[in-house]
């Protein structure tokens, strides 16, 4: 029930949903067993498990709930090893080289063949709506889980007005102060033992673990210009954890004695108020910790345009406000290929995941493209 990693966004627009019909637009997204030529498929389950039908937990205004992802495993190597002994043998067959486009062909056939009885993983990725701060936690290591897991409740609810949450600060700018001056570190703030460096410009890291951060070896690496955008820490009374330039939360520990006032507290061996319990007080330690977190790194950013329907209106602007003039290639490349995904876009321009989902949010919020289905793809609307 402890979370280990956080992705924090800022919810804009309260969705106008009771709990109840909360409790329904869940149920109508639930998980279901993957079909045979289905490669992943992302849905709600019970939060409790089979101990419950419930598929939202409210107390005191903070909600929790729960997606599963299924995805088959089909290991590259043995789709290509077929590919070949097939190409092989039909090349042996008929005196002639196949072209590039028939292996294509091949292996989207082998790929169809083998995905019914390949191997499939699940994941539970657990979702903490705080309504009393509007804002939203995804219970992940992965920025992409993340934004896959809004899509879900955006497609659930209909309407997600989310930002990720940003501070007046940036993260990295904050941790190399509190790294060079202790009498920078707010009074709450203990250094960890870890940290990650990096020199603008430079794609080398320097990353240290189970060292003293205020040792000569680490300031001098520090002086050198290194940033650190990485970095452990410790807030007293609430949790350890590593911060993130991206205002991610890693490697999260609650303080012993949260977990032991956890563990003395009376359940009656009932399973889902054991539940209940742990995300109450985990939800109370992660809202201070969150507020610390804002209040040190100078406040929540403002002038971020919200998100229209879960999609930014300037998700294909460059950070200076001009339009980024790759978005209408890809716009071009989407309608023209078929293929609405962010690894597709990824591939076609050799960029990075941040900018080809910023382009995919924004071709969804035009309209060009739909919203996620429950296969995790998304069908282009536009000729």
């Amino acid at each position: 029930m402890w979370f280990k990693s956080l992705y924090l966004y800022r919810l804009h627009a309260t969705p106008d949903l009771s709990i109840d019909a909360l409790q329904e637009a869940l149920a109508e997204h639930a998980c279901r067993p993957l079909g045979g030529s289905e490669a992943r498929r992302l849905g709600w389950q019970t939060p409790a498990g089979r101990n419950s039908q419930l598929y939202v937990h409210e107390i005191q205004g903070q909600r929790l709930l729960c997606a599963l992802r299924q995805e088959r495993l089909l290991p590259a190597g043995v789709v290509r090893d077929e590919v070949e002994e097939r190409a092989a043998n039909r090349e042996a067959a008929e005196g002639r080289p196949l072209p590039r486009r028939e292996k294509q062909a091949l292996k989207e056939q082998v790929y169809e063949e083998f995905l019914p009885r390949a191997f499939y993983r699940s994941q539970r990725i657990d979702v903490w709506w705080d309504t009393t701060r509007n804002l939203i936690a995804i219970n992940t290591g992965s920025r992409k889980r993340a934004e896959e897991t809004l899509d879900l409740l955006r497609m659930t609810l209909g309407s997600l007005k989310v930002t990720p949450l940003a501070t007046q600060t940036l993260p990295v700018r904050a941790m190399t102060q509190w790294m060079i001056d202790p009498a920078a570190r707010p009074p709450m703030l203990i250094l960890g033992d870890r940290v990650e460096l990096k020199a603008k410009g430079d794609d080398g890291v320097h990353s240290a673990r189970q060292v003293d951060l205020d040792s000569d070896e680490i300031q001098q690496v520090v002086a050198g210009g290194r940033e650190a955008t990485r970095l452990a820490m410790h807030i007293e009374g609430l949790a350890s954890f590593v911060l993130t330039d991206d205002l991610g939360i890693k490697s999260l520990h609650f303080d012993d004695a949260l977990l032991d006032e956890a563990s003395q507290t009376d359940d009656a061996d009932d399973a889902v108020l054991r539940m209940e319990t742990d995300f109450f007080l985990m939800a109370k330690a992660l809202g201070g910790m969150i507020d610390n977190l804002i209040d040190w790194l100078g406040g929540e950013a403002v002038g971020h345009a919200p998100l229209l329907d879960g999609v930014s209106p300037a998700g294909a602007l460059m950070p200076d406000g001009t339009e980024d003039p790759l978005y209408e290639q890809t716009k071009a490349f989407v309608v023209g290929s078929g293929h609405a995904s962010v690894s597709a876009v990824q591939r076609q321009f050799k960029i990075g995941y941040n900018r080809a989902a910023r382009f995919i949010e924004a071709l969804e919020a035009e309209g060009i493209i739909a919203p996620i289905n429950n296969s995790g793809s998304r069908k282009v609307l536009a000729a």
